[in-house]
């Protein structure tokens, strides 16, 4: 009963990957929290990183022709180098306080956009200072704890980029953000037969839910799309806040 139940809501936390590989943002960020109410949350992250692997690559297949190039240009540097800051850093940089910043970065963002949602508001364009600034925030919160969406979304989605060049570039952008994390978790907590079957047994839940995510996004119409970003990052926000304030 127990593995069973085991099997369920991991399936869930995996399948939740697979939506958010599929074009539907901030979505899986939902699965750490739900993994972790079988394990320690460290062991979640290290034990979710394969399955995010594995959808990355039906992602790329997915969105290979919708991507913003000079974006992804900006961002994957910047990625990498807050990956890198993210390992150095593990054992001095606090979960908690990296739940409240990520938190209040992205409810505050929000709660603007909703407040100039009359105004017109002309797309901004790519920005090399920007881009280096979130997509640095992103790598480094992303290692610790698969929480990178907020930080990209707040730099994205002010362009106002197509629903499935957004959905693309976030695609491809955390394809290599997790592959860049793959040596840095085994040399902190090295895999073992038990993880990796762990997370063999979820692969099938998160390829279905990355299909799943690709025909949704391309069924929602775009302003439902970007409004319901702007809540799914305004709820994950709201978590990583609560989580942080109860830790």
């Amino acid at each position: 009963m127990a593995d069973a139940n085991y099997l369920i809501w991991a399936g869930l936390a995996a399948a939740m990957v697979g939506l958010s590989k599929g074009g539907l943002p901030t979505v899986g960020m939902l699965s750490v929290p739900i993994l972790s109410l079988f394990m320690s949350p460290v062991k979640a992250v290290v034990m979710l990183l394969p399955i995010y692997i594995i959808s990355d690559l039906v992602g790329l297949w997915l969105y290979r022709k919708n991507f913003s190039a000079i974006n992804l240009k900006i961002l994957i540097p910047a990625g990498a180098g807050g990956v890198l800051v993210g390992w150095i850093t593990a054992s001095l940089v606090s979960d908690t306080a990296v739940k409240m910043m990520i938190g209040l970065l992205g409810v505050g963002f929000v709660l603007n956009a909703w407040r100039k949602r009359h105004a017109e508001q002309a797309p901004k364009p790519a920005s090399w200072r920007q881009g280096l600034l979130w997509g640095s925030l992103s790598g480094f919160t992303s290692f610790i704890s698969h929480a990178g969406g907020p930080p990209f979304q707040v730099y994205l989605l002010p362009q106002k980029l197509p629903k499935l060049v957004f959905a693309g570039t976030s695609t491809l952008f955390f394809a290599f953000i997790n592959l860049a994390k793959l040596w840095p978790y085994h040399t902190l907590q090295p895999y073992g037969s038990n993880e990796l079957m762990g997370a063999l047994v979820l692969i099938p839940f998160a390829l279905a839910g990355t299909v799943a995510g690709a025909y949704l996004t391309r069924k929602i119409a775009d302003d439902w799309f970007f409004k319901w970003v702007q809540v799914g990052l305004l709820a994950i926000s709201v978590k990583l806040i609560v989580d942080a304030v109860c830790a």
